[in-house]
């Protein structure tokens, strides 16, 4: 018996000795990702502040919003709208490039993200984030003032709802829709294969989207590839995926559950006939969240469609991955006549 009990007592001995070893593995590989991180001169750019001038705006049902605005006041104005899971600075890029060629821009982290409040009531029905829209162009525009709106993934869903129950023409010169869909995101969606098709099914959809699982904290090479995979192109560099990173993990679970449940409920291919002003559609071929499938379809049905651009070897993080490109699309957009605010 007192050899069994030694012998038990060595096996326990070895697997936390293992559990050990492997905990310190952990860390280690933690660390040298920290440390190269830390040396990541695009990582270090994006992680910059904007140094917008802060504006809070109220919403219809009484959410206070956090706005920043960029560039000289009284130029053509951009309003921006983030997506699912990121906050306003994921505009960086763009945001410096545009300002820097004397336009103005409003950027806003939509509710339950960055700095702005929880969703009262916590609603996160997508025609709360289209009068979340509202509210910032009312706040921001003076008297008889239009913008260039602009949405990325969520915020350009959140531009569509907008335009089904408000005067489009009335406060939008032109709008544009970057990596978004409009409906069915998983029958669409690339990550999936044929398993896409049982996933769209109401119920799963509304588990897989409005999932609640509580993301590590930390930084890991797993991780980075996971996201990587899943949201970016071949040519993302190692800061532009560490950039969005810090923006998921610092998303409630919550929020990011609910605005899942709300996606995943969606169907917005009505509002397209609703964006009445000259609106140009924007796809990474390599979007595996929102393929181009989506945008096309878009596209096609837009009463005033100002072009559709898809750009090779981009994901769905086309904004930190091409902001040069979109910067110079958006730019173009603007100069049309007859778009001035």
């Amino acid at each position: 018996m007192r050899v069994r009990r030694r012998r038990r007592g060595g096996a326990r001995a070895l697997t936390v000795a293992a559990a050990a070893g492997g905990a310190a593995a952990g860390v280690a590989i933690q660390r040298r990702h920290l440390r190269a991180l830390a040396h990541d001169e695009d990582y270090a750019r994006l992680s910059s502040p904007l140094g917008g001038r802060v504006l809070t705006v109220t919403s219809a049902d009484g959410t206070r919003l956090h706005a920043e605005t960029f560039g000289p006041t009284g130029a053509q104005t951009l309003v921006l709208a983030h997506g699912w899971t990121e906050q306003l600075s994921f505009w960086g890029p763009v945001i410096r490039i545009l300002s820097a060629q004397g336009l103005h821009l409003v950027a806003y982290d939509l509710r339950g993200h960055g700095r702005s409040g929880p969703a009262a009531e916590h609603d996160y029905a997508l025609e709360r984030f289209g009068e979340d829209v509202e509210a910032v162009l009312a706040t921001t525009l003076g008297e008889g003032g239009r913008a260039t709106v602009v949405g990325h993934s969520l915020g350009a869903m959140s531009i569509a709802a907008w335009a089904v129950h408000h005067d489009v023409e009335a406060r939008a010169g032109a709008a544009a829709l970057v990596n978004t869909g409009l409906g069915d995101l998983i029958a669409g969606n690339l990550l999936f294969g044929q398993l896409a098709k049982w996933l769209n099914h109401p119920w799963t959809s509304r588990v897989f989207l409005g999932s609640r699982v509580r993301l590590p904290s930390f930084s890991s090479p797993l991780q980075e590839a996971v996201i990587r995979y899943c949201a970016f192109g071949p040519t993302a560099s190692t800061g532009d995926v560490a950039f969005y990173e810090r923006m998921l993990i610092a998303c409630p679970p919550d929020v990011r559950a609910a605005c899942g449940v709300a996606m995943s409920d969606m169907d917005l291919w009505h509002a397209v006939a609703k964006l009445t002003v000259p609106t140009l559609v924007v796809a990474g071929a390599g979007d595996r969240l929102t393929p181009p499938a989506h945008a096309r379809r878009i596209a096609d049905a837009l009463p005033r469609p100002a072009g559709l651009l898809e750009l090779p070897e981009t994901g769905h993080m086309l904004p930190l991955e091409r902001p040069h490109e979109l910067a110079a699309a958006l730019s173009k957009l603007v100069a049309k006549p007859g778009l001035a605010a």
